[in-house]
């Protein structure tokens, strides 16, 4: 809208279900989202007004809540699902702190989505091959684009923790600082949009697919998660001698059981499962370990303030509202339940059936369909409306035919 309109506070409305359209830009039944279809409000939130820095001309973008017009947040908002988890822990006198690792890859232009994605030729002339990983050499050129990328999260106020070269072909990962989990979540998303425009400015394209290359690593959304006593600060996972307590072991039980569950809220589309099928360090398990990466559930070595739990199975094409809602209110369903965790898996191990998650779209999304205590935590109404987005989509991925399918089964008799 105009700059004049907004600070006017003119409102601005959009249909219900725009919060279910899905990815190819089609909307399931209005049964899943009212079918009158009626108004939502867009409501912005006055910390997260920003000037965008690599707009010319000047540009502005307001992160909203989308309220019913009554003033309750929607149910199908998966900001306001996010503030309704952080809340729950308010009312216990708790408040979840959590840090996001984002992965992405940065491309040269794609222009026939048939042929893969190539990284961007170097100053040398060569593209890179990988085996790249915390690589400090500038001879991929991709200077000129980080330094306006750190820039604009200056601009923007998106405190940065670290990027590095990750283990795939032009793979990168930054490390935010951890905080409020609507705040990470803010930043998550900014970041994210911030990555794609800026690359477009450079003659790049920067993608978050879960898995865009075969046969190297795909980019995971990590969640690392602590609580902490609401006026003490004080981190409830350790005691005053720094032993874990029984709340951390509770939390970890919780994410436990629901980590199958909500597999469809932290992989959530058709390419999430090529990542989690070929692990390269993307644990598809509920076990849980310290300090082990093959675990799904990661306790990193740390001091006993610092005591937290990672998940390891977001990818970096999840929502980071959706994701680290489901997350917490998973933990503090344990923890509200006293639920106890397996035991600690160390070294090589075999996955317990028990721990083992969907390994598919269809799985998980038949999996969050029975789930009680996904619809218990967000609602009959989002888990339904979900599902029936999801299945759009999965749908359409089936309508077509892949070129592996026409390479080596059109010759069979």
């Amino acid at each position: 809208m105009t700059a004049e309109g907004f600070l006017e506070g003119r409102r601005l409305q959009m249909a219900r279900g725009v919060l279910l359209q899905c990815i190819m830009g089609g909307y399931p039944e209005s049964r899943f989202y009212g079918s009158d279809d009626g108004d939502l409000a867009l409501v912005p939130d006055a910390a997260h007004i920003h000037r965008l820095p690599w707009s010319t001309p000047p540009r502005a973008l307001a992160i909203c809540d989308a309220d019913e017009l009554t003033g309750e947040s929607s149910r199908l908002s998966t900001r306001g699902q996010l503030k309704a988890v952080i809340a729950r822990y308010a009312a216990r006198g708790l408040a979840p702190v959590v840090a996001t690792e984002l992965e992405f890859f940065v491309f040269a232009p794609n222009t026939d989505p048939t042929q893969p994605f190539q990284p961007p030729l170097g100053l040398d002339g060569r593209r890179e091959v990988g085996f790249s990983a915390f690589s400090i050499s500038s001879n991929n050129g991709l200077r000129p684009f980080f330094n306006e990328v750190y820039e604009c999260m200056a601009a923007l106020g998106l405190p940065r923790d670290t990027f590095m070269h990750e283990m795939g072909v032009s793979q990168f990962e930054i490390n935010l600082l951890h905080g409020d989990p609507l705040l990470l979540a803010d930043q998550t998303f900014l970041f994210k949009h911030l990555l794609k425009e800026v690359a477009l400015k450079h003659g790049l394209t920067v993608v978050c697919m879960a898995k865009p290359l075969a046969k190297t690593a795909g980019s995971s959304m990590h969640i690392h998660q602590s609580v902490v006593e609401l006026g003490t600060g004080r981190n409830v996972f350790s005691d005053a001698a720094g032993q874990p307590t029984a709340t951390f072991r509770h939390f970890i039980g919780g994410q436990q059981a629901g980590m199958a569950d909500f597999t469809a809220l932290f992989a959530p589309n058709v390419n999430s499962y090529q990542r989690l099928c070929h692990p390269y360090a993307s644990p598809n398990n509920a076990c849980w370990s310290h300090d082990n990466r093959a675990a799904g559930l990661r306790i990193p070595a740390s001091s006993p303030v610092a005591r937290r739990v990672e998940n390891r199975l977001p990818g970096a094409d999840a929502n980071p509202y959706l994701a680290i809602a489901a997350n917490l209110a998973a933990g503090l369903h344990g923890i509200e339940n006293q639920l106890e965790p397996t035991p600690a898996i160390q070294g090589e191990f075999e996955v317990p059936e028990a721990l083992s998650l969907p390994c598919t779209l269809h799985a998980a999304l038949e999996r969050l369909k029975r789930s009680h205590l996904a619809k218990e935590l967000f609602g009959k109404e989002f888990i339904e409306g979900y599902i029936a987005s999801k299945t759009m989509e999965l749908t359409s991925f089936f309508d077509e035919i892949t070129p592996w399918e026409r390479r080596v089964l059109a010759a069979q008799a």
